[in-house]
């Protein structure tokens, strides 16, 4: 594996290399965590929803068919091949219209918004500043906005992910609920009005 600069803040931790993604992003997973019992409860239509790490586009393409034809969803990734893998998807789930692909720089979030809400699952933790990526979610949300921040137990403690919540209030949300995702901490956030 590639030695990494861990003294630039900006220099992700570790992002998740798109071969591993099949081993994880399979029918097998609806089963676990299935997109529209998930996400369907707080996502309307006509909204711009944010999948931040989309990886194959598994929460990506349920969210733009949550959100409409008049809505839009922006796949966010500071891989290329992770939104062309997205793309295929969409354009093979017939949803490419409504789905915006946005190559971050690591640091730099680089979406200006309005968003209503944001899918940040299992991510994270691969972010060297999760304080500064935080307040780049917050910056680019609505007031009265969602974040869904969703890590796996399997990597991150709970210290991390209260940690990572305590930031995400910083920056300006506020746990609205906390619900059960297998495997994982979630916390839906709002963002103060």
């Amino acid at each position: 594996m590639e030695e990494q600069d861990i003294s630039a803040p900006e220099t992700p931790l570790e992002a998740c290399p798109r071969w591993l993604c099949f081993s994880f992003e399979n029918p097998l997973r609806l089963l676990i965590h299935n997109p529209v019992k998930m996400l369907g409860p707080y996502v309307k239509k006509g909204w711009t929803v944010m999948d931040v790490g989309p990886g194959m586009g598994i929460f990506t393409i349920p969210l733009a068919r949550m959100v409409g034809k008049n809505g839009r969803a922006i796949a966010v990734d500071i891989q290329q091949s992770m939104l062309d893998g997205v793309q295929n998807y969409a354009r093979r789930a017939k949803v490419e219209d409504r789905v915006e692909f946005h190559l971050s720089k690591p640091g730099e979030l680089g979406v200006s918004g309005p968003v209503d809400f944001t899918l940040a699952f299992w991510m994270v933790h691969e972010v060297r500043d999760r304080a500064r990526f935080l307040a780049q979610i917050a910056a680019a949300t609505r007031p009265g906005g969602m974040l869904y921040l969703i890590e796996p137990k399997l990597h991150v403690k709970k210290g991390n992910f209260d940690d990572s919540i305590a930031m995400a209030g910083a920056a300006g949300f506020e746990v609205s609920k906390r619900p059960k995702v297998a495997i994982s901490y979630a916390a839906l956030l709002q963002k103060k009005a």
